[in-house]
């Protein structure tokens, strides 16, 4: 259980300060980013895949349809999640898309009560309501759904649904996923160069560096938050991923100078509320069921 936490703590804190490395590679489009993290993501893992001799599990791994379409699918969530967050974060919306990881929490909760039937008490069902009552506000101020924290939130709480549940282990559930997005970043990087708009040939050296920085970058925090999740509940996973969207926030705020209105502000205190209560109600029910086994 603590080696859980120490994994998903870490994977929460590399994922906090992911916007600053983002930004550093403003310049290159987006979907030029997603796919050198796909390919130098693949690079990474096969590295230590051959480094600790785990290549025995390839053959049945691909061989078995089961397993092969349910990495598809978290290979779908996540490259849909990391394009969408790539794009947000250099188009000026870090505190938008830290909106989805603040309530990726409690989206965790939510779907673990109706897909994994874990028990929903009072004091989960009051922030759930809580965190509705702000996007709520947050869409009647905007006249729209914030569409990219909502976005953001339930790719992600699938992805780490599907992942939690699945056969193969942190690292060679990665390695899957990242052979099978590779073909299709490969083919948009030939075909861009062949255009003459691929921005790795005209790219100084140190952002070549930088691009190629996207592997393990990606690669290290998702194997440890697949390790973490392996290893502790699902809402206790929801309640450690506070850190990851507050170290965004204050970037978006701090570092790149966002505007953060009053009636912005609003909609986010009813969601920081609901995250507050859901903590404190969770600490509380552990030490009473610890007392209670006492």
């Amino acid at each position: 259980m603590n080696l859980g936490i120490a994994y998903a703590l870490c994977a929460y804190l590399l994922w906090g300060l992911l916007p600053i490395y983002l930004h550093l590679l403003a310049s290159v489009p987006t979907p030029e980013i997603l796919a050198h993290r796909i390919v130098w993501s693949l690079v990474t893992v096969v590295i230590l895949l051959v480094a600790l001799r785990r290549v025995a599990w390839i053959g049945a791994a691909f061989a078995a349809p089961a397993t092969l379409w349910r990495y598809v699918l978290t290979a779908a969530l996540i490259s849909g999640n990391w394009l969408i967050y790539i794009w947000s974060v250099n188009a000026g919306h870090v505190v938008d898309s830290s909106l989805g990881y603040f309530i990726n929490p409690l989206v965790n909760v939510l779907l673990g009560w109706l897909l994994l039937h874990e028990p929903l008490r009072f004091g989960q069902k009051l922030p759930i309501a809580l965190a509705a009552l702000g996007v709520a506000w947050l869409t009647w101020q905007a006249g729209s759904p914030p569409w990219i924290g909502l976005t953001l939130a339930l790719s992600f709480s699938l992805y780490a649904l599907l992942r939690k549940t699945a056969a193969l282990g942190a690292l060679e559930g990665f390695s899957v996923e990242a052979a099978v997005l590779t073909p299709l970043a490969l083919a948009y990087l030939l075909w861009t160069a062949r255009s003459g708009g691929l921005g790795f040939s005209s790219a100084s050296t140190q952002l070549r560096w930088l691009l190629v920085a996207a592997g393990p970058v990606t690669a290290i925090p998702l194997l440890l938050f697949a390790a973490g999740a392996r290893r502790i509940s699902f809402s206790l996973l929801g309640i450690l991923q506070y850190l990851a969207p507050t170290l965004q926030w204050l970037s978006g705020i701090f570092v790149f100078r966002e505007p953060f209105e009053a009636s912005k502000a609003i909609g986010f205190g009813f969601i920081w509320l609901a995250l507050l209560l859901y903590a404190i109600e969770g600490v509380w029910f552990g030490w009473q069921r610890q007392r209670c086994a006492t």
